[in-house]
């Protein structure tokens, strides 16, 4: 992979061009896949080097990456006109506010589709666009509350176990907006017509639950957390503790990789309790706990390794990086100093650019950052106006 400039990304979406409204979570997730795989993507701070999240430097925030940024006072005289501007040659935008705020500022979807027809506009939000709850503040844990999905991960007995925020903010988010923004900017080469993209983390989080309401249905789920047999509550899909403190992975749910788990183990199927019984799952699980707590985590990677048993050592992000695997397929990538996970997935005909690291929104050469959406000299008469100035 090589390092990107404005003019010369590649991947898949080289030639998309979005206009990223700065905000948390979701939204730069969105952007940073997005241009990851080649998209142009304009991020518009509202303030210098605006991260309304955790406080780090510049390059640690690593959802920023690869695309360009300006500041602009949004509610300053001009501001809308100057990002109406940008989207007039946009595919996409993206909205990370809740609901009716673009539209104060006078950049909701009706003036920006009246100047931009074929625009995509992609709404970021916890709860949608309306509903009772459109306009209440959350964050990933309070969306995946009311889904279903957060009471279902756990232990038996313990309190739900927040999943970091991968299953709101990321994966019914972000990624639901990048395939939803996606699929209507395809749409919108055939009919020249673009459209508005409510994406909610709440419905996308939903969305990644559809099998296991199906499963509920069906009664071979139930509704006590850390009881079934993806939750931990089954002895042959769980995590052991092993001498060093460190844990092991076990996943052998079908029955030609269990065995071949037992096998590892140096377990005498005849003599073990039969798994397919719930009541016998306490004496197996206490089984292999004794058996897996007298090694380490390594010493029993390196016996599973290469085998179809469903085991793998659980590491830390720091070890990560550094497993085999992830050396031999080139996984992570080091940017600025920052090791970080590389673009995915992979193209075997237009591979991403190596990642770019996060860049200033200064105003420093606002040229440069607008290189692609605007000539200099347009960018001078914007400068004229009071807005992009160096902060």
């Amino acid at each position: 992979m090589t390092s990107p400039t404005p003019n010369s990304r590649s991947g898949p979406l080289k030639g998309i061009k979005v206009v990223e409204i700065a905000g948390i979570g979701p939204g730069p997730m969105c952007a940073m896949l997005m241009a990851d795989l080649g998209a142009s993507v304009l991020r518009i701070n509202r303030t210098v080097e605006t991260d309304l999240g955790v406080k780090r430097e510049l390059k640690h925030s690593l959802t920023l990456r690869n695309r360009d940024a300006v500041s602009v006072d949004l509610k300053q005289a001009g501001a809308t006109d100057f990002v109406l501007d940008l989207i007039a040659q946009a595919d996409g935008l993206i909205d990370p506010f809740r609901p009716g705020v673009l539209e104060r500022l006078g950049l909701g979807p009706q003036p920006c589709l009246a100047r931009n027809p074929r625009l995509v506009y992609g709404r970021m939000t916890g709860w949608g666009q309306d509903g009772p709850m459109a306009q209440a503040a959350g964050h990933d844990l309070n969306y995946i509350a009311l889904t279903g999905v957060l009471n279902a991960i756990g232990r038996e007995g313990q309190p739900p176990s927040p999943p970091l925020n991968l299953l709101g903010d990321y994966g019914g988010g972000a990624l639901y907006l990048a395939f939803g923004m996606t699929s209507a900017m395809l749409e919108a080469r055939s009919s020249g017509l673009g459209q508005v993209v409510d994406a909610a983390m709440f419905e996308g989080a939903a969305s990644l639950a559809t099998q296991f309401h199906g499963l509920v249905a069906s009664g071979g789920w139930g509704l006590l957390r850390g009881t079934n047999y993806l939750d931990g509550g089954a002895p042959y899909y769980d995590c052991y503790p092993c001498s060093d403190g460190k844990w092991l992975s076990v996943a052998p749910i079908e029955e030609r990789f269990y065995r071949e788990f037992l096998q590892k183990l140096e377990l005498d199927p005849s003599q073990l309790p039969d798994r397919s019984q719930r009541s016998q799952w306490p004496a197996l699980r206490n089984l292999f706990a004794t058996r897996i707590a007298s090694k380490t985590r390594d010493e029993w990677a390196a016996i599973f390794q290469g085998s179809d048993a469903c085991v793998a050592p659980v590491l830390d992000f720091l070890e990560a990086r550094q497993h085999p695997h992830a050396l031999a397929r080139g996984s992570y990538v080091e940017v600025d100093g920052v090791v970080q996970p590389a673009p995915a997935p992979r193209f075997s005909r237009t591979p991403a650019n190596m990642p770019g690291p996060p860049r200033s929104a200064r105003n420093e050469d606002a040229a440069a950052s607008l290189a692609g959406w605007m000539s200099p000299q347009q960018v001078a008469q914007w400068q004229e106006r009071g807005l992009l100035k160096p902060l």
